[in-house]
C-alpha cells in the first residue's frame, strides 16, 4: 500500500470511528403536534335543574318535511357530556361564554345563584367570561360569586358558608372607570404539553344600555375589538400564538341549524372581522342561537341555551411554531340519554327541597297557555298580561294611581302553560319574571310618552314594550329611529294623549332607570316605588280566575 493509499483508508477508518462517539449528536426528533380539545357552554342563566320547557328542534331523519323536538339540559347531563368531552382528551380545558348566572329559575336565583355556582365548581368550568346578567345584582355581588361569602339579607349560603367559584371570571372589556384597572383579569393561560393558549373574556360593550344603570356604576365597558386586539401582543410577547376570545355576543342565523352558519348576521360578524389575524377561535353567546361558522378565517361558534347544548373543539397546535394547524367544532345537543352525574343530582336535590314549598304553591288559574309569540307589531299575550298585572298593583291612589303600564320584552323570560285544571305555580310565575323587580309610578307628560315609545327603535336593537288594556298606538316600519309614531295615534281608553296633559305610568325599576335604552323614564316626576312584579303577577291572577288569553292587539303596525 503506497502513502495515499494509506492515507485514505486511515481517513475512512477515523470517520467511522467518529461516527459511532456517543459524543456525536443524534438528528432532532421532531415534536408532535399537541391536540387541545376546548368544551364551551353559554347562556347558563342557572338553569341547573332539568326540566321540560328546554328543548331542540330537528329535521325528522324519516321525513325531513317534520321536525323532532328533544328535551335537553339539566347539569345531571350536562356534566356526564362534559365528563365524557374530557375523557377523549386529556388536553382540555370547560369554557363559557357569559350569561351563567342572571335571570335563572327559582332554584338557583332563590340563592343568589350560589347553587349555581357550585354546579359550575363541580362540573370543572375553568374560565367564564362576564355577561351583561353578571351584573344584574352589581359589581359587588358578582365580586362575592368569584370570592365567596354570604349575602347581606342571610338568604343563601345553605350550609353556612359559601366558598365562590374555583373557575375564573374573565372580563377584559370592563374597567373601573377611576383607576382604569379590569373587574376581573382580562385574560388567563393554560399550558397543554407545553404549549400555552389565551383565553381572553369580554361582553357586549353595550352591556350598560342592557343592565340597570346601578348594576354597572363605576364601570367602563370597553370596545371588544379595540380590547381582543391591544393584548394580542402581550400574549405573543409571552410565547402564545393559539388565542382564544370567549365573548358575550352573538349573531342570529338564518335556518338555526347546530352546526351550519347560513345567513349569520348581528354584532359577531362585524367584530370578527376586525380582529386581529392572531386569534384563532371566538366562543360567544348573548343571543341564545347555535351555530358553528367560519368567518375571516377564525372558528366561531354558539352552543345555544341554558345547557341544552355543549360546543367540543378540537385544536392541533404545532408545538415548534405554537400556531394552530388545525381545528373543528362541533355543537352537540345535551340530551337525556346518558347516566345522571352523582354530584350534580345531589346538589340539585338539596335546593329542591329548600325551594320546592314555595316553588310548588299553585298561584293561579288561567285559560289557556300565555306565550311569548309575538304579532307583527311586537305583542305577546303573556306581555300584556304582565302590563296589566302591572297596571292592577299600581292602580290605587296608595299605590300611584297608574293609567298606563309598560314591560320591556326582555323581561318576560318564560311562557306561561297551566296543567290540566288550569293551575300554574309560584315557581312558574318566578320563571317567567326572575329578576325581583319593583314596580315603580311616575309621572309623564304625553310628550314623554312618545319620546320613551320613540326609544324603543335604537339602530338594529327593536325593543317592543308590552303596554296595558286602554292604552294603544301605531308604529310605522317604513319611517326613520325617531319618528316612527304619529302622536295622535297614541290613545288612553280611545282618546288621543295630550302632549302637554300628565300621565301616571308604571314600569319594572330596571326600566326606570333607564334599562333597555328606554332613557326618558329617567326623567319621570313623582316617583312611587311599589310591590315586586312576580308578586304583581300572582295578586293578578288571584282576582281573575281561570283568566282569559289576551289576544286583542293593542299596537299595529303600517307597511
Amino acid at each position: 500500500m503506497n502513502l495515499r493509499n494509506g492515507l485514505l483508508v486511515a481517513s475512512i477508518a477515523l470517520a467511522l470511528t467518529a461516527c459511532n462517539d456517543s459524543d456525536v449528536a443524534a438528528p432532532e426528533a421532531v415534536a408532535a403536534p399537541v391536540d387541545v380539545k376546548l368544551i364551551a357552554i353559554n347562556d347558563f342563566h342557572g338553569n341547573i335543574e332539568a326540566t321540560e320547557g328546554i328543548t331542540l328542534t330537528s329535521p325528522d331523519p324519516k321525513d325531513p318535511a317534520k321536525t323532532i323536538k328533544t328535551t335537553v339540559g339539566g347539569a345531571e347531563y350536562l356534566a356526564t357530556w362534559v365528563k365524557n368531552l374530557k375523557a377523549k382528551n386529556p388536553n382540555n380545558v370547560v369554557v363559557s361564554a357569559g350569561d351563567l348566572i342572571g335571570a335563572s329559575p327559582m332554584i338557583s336565583a332563590l340563592y343568589h345563584d350560589e347553587p349555581t355556582i357550585e354546579s359550575m365548581n363541580a362540573l370543572g368550568l375553568e374560565f367564564n367570561a362576564v355577561g351583561n346578567h353578571e351584573f344584574d345584582d352589581g359589581s359587588a355581588e358578582l365580586l362575592r360569586m368569584q370570592n365567596g361569602g354570604c349575602h347581606a339579607d342571610k338568604v343563601g349560603c345553605a350550609d353556612g358558608k359559601f366558598d365562590g367559584a374555583k373557575f375564573k371570571f374573565l372580563a377584559a372589556n370592563v374597567q373601573d372607570s377611576k383607576t382604569g384597572k379590569t373587574l376581573f383579569p382580562a385574560y388567563l393561560i393554560k399550558e397543554f404539553n407545553g404549549v400555552k393558549v389565551g383565553f381572553i373574556g369580554m361582553t357586549l360593550k353595550g352591556t350598560p344600555g342592557i343592565v340597570t344603570p346601578s348594576g354597572i356604576a363605576g364601570l367602563d365597558f370597553k370596545d371588544e375589538v379595540e380590547t381582543a386586539n391591544k393584548l394580542v401582543p402581550e400574549l405573543q410577547k409571552q410565547g402564545i400564538e393559539t388565542i382564544v376570545v370567549l365573548l358575550h355576543e352573538g349573531g342570529i342565523t338564518t335556518d338555526k341549524k347546530y352546526n351550519e352558519c347560513n345567513g349569520i348576521s348581528g354584532p359577531i360578524v362585524d367584530i370578527v372581522n376586525k380582529l386581529d389575524k392572531a386569534i384563532d377561535v371566538v366562543i360567544s353567546g348573548h343571543t341564545h342561537q347555535p351555530y358553528n361558522c367560519k368567518i375571516n378565517d377564525k372558528l366561531v361558534t354558539s352552543a345555544y341555551q341554558y345547557g341544552g347544548m355543549v360546543t367540543d373543539i378540537d385544536l392541533t397546535i404545532d408545538p415548534k411554531t405554537r400556531n394552530v394547524t388545525k381545528m373543528s367544532a362541533n355543537n352537540l345537543a345535551v340530551t337525556r340519554d346518558v347516566p345522571k352525574d352523582a354530584a350534580q343530582t345531589s346538589l340539585i336535590e338539596k335546593f329542591q327541597k329548600l325551594v320546592s314549598p314555595l316553588k310548588d304553591r299553585v298561584a293561579g288559574t288561567i285559560a289557556g297557555a300565555l306565550t311569548k309569540t309575538a304579532t307583527k307589531a311586537g305583542e305577546m299575550p303573556l306581555g300584556r298580561v304582565i302590563a296589566d298585572a302591572q297596571l292592577d298593583a299600581t292602580a290605587d291612589k296608595s299605590t300611584g294611581a297608574s293609567q298606563i303600564s309598560f314591560m320591556n320584552p326582555g323581561g318576560v323570560r318564560a311562557e306561561l302553560t297551566p296543567d290540566a285544571a288550569g293551575k300554574v305555580t309560584y315557581g312558574q310565575l318566578f320563571t317567567v319574571q326572575p329578576f325581583g323587580n319593583t314596580l315603580v309610578t311616575m309621572t309623564l307628560t304625553g310628550e314623554q310618552i312618545d319620546k320613551v315609545l320613540e326609544q324603543q327603535w335604537n339602530g338594529a336593537a327593536v325593543k317592543i314594550m308590552q303596554v296595558s288594556a286602554g292604552f294603544s298606538y301605531t308604529w310605522d316600519k317604513s319611517k326613520p329611529d325617531g319618528s316612527k309614531i304619529d302622536i295622535a295615534s297614541i290613545k288612553l281608553n280611545g282618546v288621543a294623549i295630550d302632549p302637554k296633559a300628565s300621565y301616571r305610568v308604571t314600569v319594572n325599576n330596571f326600566m326606570a332607570t333607564g334599562g333597555d335604552g328606554y332613557l326618558e323614564f329617567v326623567n319621570g316626576k313623582n316617583v312611587l316605588g311599589g310591590p315586586q312584579d312576580v308578586d304583581a303577577l300572582e295578586n293578578y291572577l288571584k282576582k281573575n280566575p281561570l283568566l282569559a288569553v289576551p289576544n286583542a292587539e293593542r299596537i299595529s303596525v303600517l307597511n
